[in-house]
């Protein structure tokens, strides 16, 4: 009785379907993408050079890939909200915020 079940299990997993949702997305990674974007959304803030941080805290910079992967989570709940929370005067375009979400959550 079991040995179908298993069998039936097998062929789907053959299939070559995935439950990753990142499975099928486009490459997005920060040199073909983040870098322009959070220069263009959220550096005016929360870059160590900005002369007007608009309240942002300063611990909160985004100079280096390495900034925004150690916020990335924070990231994706402020900018990546619907509607987004960040940037304070909104802009995002929603191709931009879903390639950054894919940019975040898949890694790249």
């Amino acid at each position: 009785m079991r040995a179908p079940i298993l069998l039936a299990l097998l062929a789907g997993c053959a299939g070559g379907e995935s439950d990753d949702p990142c499975a099928d997305a486009p490459v997005v990674t920060y040199a073909s993408f983040g870098q322009d974007f959070m220069r263009e959304n959220c550096q005016s803030c929360h870059a160590s050079t900005s002369d007007n941080r608009n309240g942002a805290p300063e611990d909160v910079v985004f100079d280096t890939e390495d900034d925004v992967w150690e916020r990335a989570d924070r990231v994706l709940e402020r900018a990546g909200a619907e509607p987004p929370t960040m940037p304070p005067q909104g802009g995002l375009e929603a191709d931009d915020q879903e390639r950054m979400r894919i940019w975040l959550e898949c890694g790249g």
